[in-house]
């Protein structure tokens, strides 16, 4: 490691013994925010295909502090305001940042297929949620689209083996039938990030349970895993798996999705036979 490096990882870790539990509090605080909002994108999108005057219309949404942001064209002010309306129903959002374009021309057309929509709202929630749950993507600039089943990234990474790994996540959900990895690679401030996401990591108290969750989620999200067969239980951020897998690749997929969850320390799978 050269020096520089060194000297600045050490000063950073210097820093991090000092950090009280408020920081920690506040780290927590804004991961909660983060996968609040992805939810209420899934929200947002589930009501717009629930509602007939709205779900001819392909519309755009991005939801951040509580603020959804609208795009997309209409035929008239009226579903423009509705919109609007709609989005402003969904609990914790507070405003609306309504750009959306009224065009006479528009053609309503066939509407998507009302379940294809839900799914495609499920799937981007489904996606951003795994990608702040991991801990090497969690800090990334990254915005997930979904169309028909078809995941859009879009934003940046700091590395290829960033942006590889966010498309891998998206591409391994249950429900994904192709990804388009946009994302683009922006090494400027690697160095300073890299100390930035290790101060997070230092100051954040993720609970036992947080992990188990979440490690439950993914595999029941993953696409190659029988999520019933698998035990999940944590300690002190040690994550044990038990129960039975088909195989030793499915094994071996099973411990790197809890080994990157944010908070794991460790993961013990010698109780997850492989029964294939």
């Amino acid at each position: 490691m050269p020096p520089f490096k060194t000297l600045m990882l050490a000063g950073s870790t210097a820093l991090l013994l000092s950090l009280t539990p408020l920081a920690s509090h506040a780290a927590e605080t804004e991961l909660s925010q983060q996968l609040a909002a992805a939810r209420q994108e899934g929200s947002i999108w589930t009501a717009f295909a629930l509602n007939r005057h709205l779900n001819p219309f392909r519309l755009d949404i991005a939801v951040e502090d509580g603020r959804a942001r609208l795009e997309g064209r209409v035929e008239s002010a009226v579903q423009k305001e509705l919109a609007e309306q709609v989005a402003l129903s969904v609990e914790g959002i507070e405003a609306v940042d309504n750009r959306i374009e009224v065009d006479a021309a528009t053609a309503e057309g066939e509407p998507p297929g009302l379940v294809q929509r839900l799914e495609d709202a499920s799937l981007a929630a489904t996606v951003k949620s795994k990608l702040l749950w991991n801990s090497n993507t969690r800090g990334l600039d990254i915005q997930v689209k979904s169309q028909n089943g078809a995941i859009t990234l879009s934003g940046h990474a700091q590395t290829p083996a960033a942006k590889e790994l966010a498309g891998q996540l998206a591409a391994n959900t249950d429900g994904v039938r192709e990804v388009f990895n946009h994302l683009s690679i922006s090494t400027a401030d690697s160095s300073a990030s890299e100390i930035e996401v290790a101060a997070e990591e230092a100051r954040e108290a993720i609970s036992d349970g947080w992990i188990t969750s979440k490690v439950k989620a993914s595999f029941v999200y993953s696409r190659n895993l029988d999520a019933l067969n698998i035990a999940v239980s944590t300690e002190d951020g040690f994550v044990s798996l038990r129960g039975s897998v088909l195989s030793s690749a499915e094994k071996r997929l099973a411990v790197d999705i809890a080994r990157n969850i944010r908070g794991v320390r460790g993961v013990d799978a010698d109780a997850l036979r492989i029964d294939g």
